[in-house]
């Protein structure tokens, strides 16, 4: 889980603070126009031009321009020279974080930052709540050039300039790496890197954070396109080491890890990579065997953290081989299919699949973070889509009807790849899903906690088993008939309305979902399939349990189903007795 970083010692604010400081002196000095947007934070190494380049889009932004070193200068009452001088790095860096911090909770302002601001992790968080940072990103050669005359920078005293800003770009550029923009500066027109940090501002699209707070952990579900190429300044903050080991599979390693190790390499992130087999055949014990010894044969500490990049079968593995290494390995979901974006990614579930079952041994292990790229879903075939929509529609029809209006509206949009509606479809299921496990992360409520998200659960599960997990039918579609199958018994039962059951078949009918036992192709035996569900974990004294509906957006746990009428219902839908 993330952790909050322990406060300084002396703190900024303690009186024991070595370096007097004036902060009645900090702030901008010209007026702030309502409405100009957030601050806007420029990082970089000495000569990169963020002073120059900062008042170039003060003027052009029609915002103040706040320069912190000479902030620093004001309240100290003497120079950036002198602080080193008479107090050393360590308590200059102290004064600094406290100034940055005085201007970050003003009006918005351009700021141009001193070269080892970022460097400091509160720092780096105080930005990231605050404003938006751009690394102005420069080769040395024009570095070198820029500083050559410059005989005010106490870091460039001790050795010639090259070797110097040389050691600082080895440093601190994964550091600046963890930016929101990163800005190629390289030419000596300061004009046009002006126009390009202004060009990369309009077109900035910060990832959507849906925010999953729980007892025992809190992470974020990241959401938005291109978020694994920016995966090491999203993960950097809450990896507890620079160190990362990937599980993926053989279809998705080739369309999105070269991505992924450049985004993590960026910001220094060390990676190894497992691959595994495709499909649900790989959740098994003796994968789970492999996984675990290529972890252990790497030497992973309780640091390292396990990635999983893929869809749900490759996030259940990972999670569950993270979750019993060396008793608990921090742990990344990374998916790549809408499916494991809307549902396996989020609540913490892993697992493996047995003879007898699906996901009959697992864990509860909940990530640090989830990255939930869009730009994957251009990858995936429709079918895939229609798998991940049915975990959408299933949010929608257990505890929101809004969101079930929404799908009606709009389902088609996200079927046929249109990103707006995918994204805010993600975000608004990952939302709901994360509000019910917010109250019972474990499901260990008796009645309509975190069970409820099992709708068509039971019946899925059922037919996926009896198809023996080989890829013919889909967990997402499996899971889009068992949900028209829950509202036929909570008909047969009285609970619900035919009308709703005819609203949930119309609509998976026109977006073209699986929603009849038939369109799996083929026949089943109703007792056969009882049988199967007979194993299922919500069994409870050895009676059904099934999540049923009075209506759409009301679903609740029944924990006692005759199991004549869980057939009559099946062999309603086709199969034989």
């Amino acid at each position: 889980m993330s952790r909050p970083i322990p406060p300084d010692r002396p703190s900024p604010e303690d009186p024991s603070l070595t370096i007097p400081l004036d902060l009645n002196a900090v702030g901008p000095t010209t007026p702030w126009r309502e409405g100009s947007g957030r601050t806007i934070v420029l990082v970089g190494l000495m000569g990169a031009g963020k002073t120059t380049i900062g008042r170039i889009l003060s003027a052009r932004l029609g915002m103040p321009f706040v320069d912190s070193d000479e902030e620093i200068e004001r309240a100290a009452g003497c120079t950036i020279a002198d602080l080193f001088h008479r107090y050393g790095e360590p308590e200059f860096r102290r004064g600094e974080r406290l100034v940055l911090r005085r201007l970050l909770s003003g009006p918005p302002v351009v700021l141009a930052t001193g070269g080892g601001a970022f460097m400091d992790a509160r720092t780096r968080a105080g930005i990231r709540g605050h404003a938006v940072s751009v690394w102005l990103r420069c080769p040395l050669p024009v570095l070198v050039q820029r500083v050559a005359e410059r005989t005010h920078r106490p870091l460039l005293n001790a050795a010639p300039p090259h070797a110097v800003l040389a050691d600082l770009m080895r440093i601190r550029h994964p550091v600046y790496a963890e930016a929101d923009i990163i800005v190629d500066c390289g030419d000596d027109n300061v004009e046009h890197s002006a126009e390009r940090v202004i060009q990369a501002l309009k077109h900035n699209q910060q990832p959507l954070r849906v925010p999953v707070r729980l007892e025992r952990a809190s992470y974020d579900v990241m959401i938005g396109p291109d978020v694994i190429r920016r995966a090491g300044a999203l993960l950097a903050p809450v990896l507890p080491q620079k160190r990362v080991m990937i599980l993926t599979d053989e279809t998705v390693s080739p369309l999105h890890l070269p991505r992924l190790l450049e985004g993590l390499d960026e910001t220094g992130i060390r990676a190894e990579v497992i691959t595994i087999p495709p499909g649900e055949g790989s959740k098994t014990i003796s994968m789970y065997e492999r996984v675990t010894n290529a972890l252990l044969e790497a030497h992973v500490e309780r640091g390292t953290t396990v990635v999983a990049l893929g869809g749900g079968v490759v996030g259940d593995l990972a999670g569950f081989c993270a979750a019993t290494t060396l008793r608990g390995l921090p742990f990344v979901q990374i998916p790549t299919t809408l499916l494991s974006q809307v549902d396996s990614s989020v609540g913490g579930k892993t697992g493996i699949n047995t003879p007898f079952g699906k996901n009959l041994l697992g864990a509860f292990h909940q990530p640090i973070a989830v990255l939930a790229d869009t730009s994957t879903l251009a990858t995936l075939p429709v079918r895939e889509l229609r798998a991940g929509y049915a975990e959408i529609v299933k949010s929608g029809l257990l505890g929101d009807a809004g969101l079930f209006d929404w799908c009606e509206r709009h389902g088609a949009g996200v079927l046929s790849g249109d990103p707006a509606a995918q994204a805010e479809a993600i975000g608004m299921a990952c939302a709901f899903k994360a509000r019910v496990v917010s109250d019972d992360e474990r499901e260990e409520r008796k009645a309509d906690g975190r069970a409820l998200l099992n709708l068509g659960h039971t019946f899925g599960h059922a037919l996926e088993a009896e198809m023996g997990y080989n890829g013919s039918l889909l967990h997402g579609e499996a899971v889009s008939i068992g949900l028209r199958l829950a509202f036929m018994l909570s008909v047969r039962l009285g609970y619900c309305a035919a009308a709703d059951l005819d609203r949930v078949t119309s609509h998976l009918e026109r977006l073209s979902m699986p929603a009849r036992i038939s369109d799996t192709g083929r026949n089943f035996s109703a007792t056969q399939l009882v049988r199967n569900m007979q194993r299922d974990k919500k069994m409870r004294d050895g009676r059904l349990s099934f999540v049923l509906v009075r209506g759409i957006g009301r679903a609740f746990t029944c924990r006692d189903v005759p199991d004549d009428a869980v057939i009559e219902v099946l062999r309603a839908d086709g199969c034989t007795p």
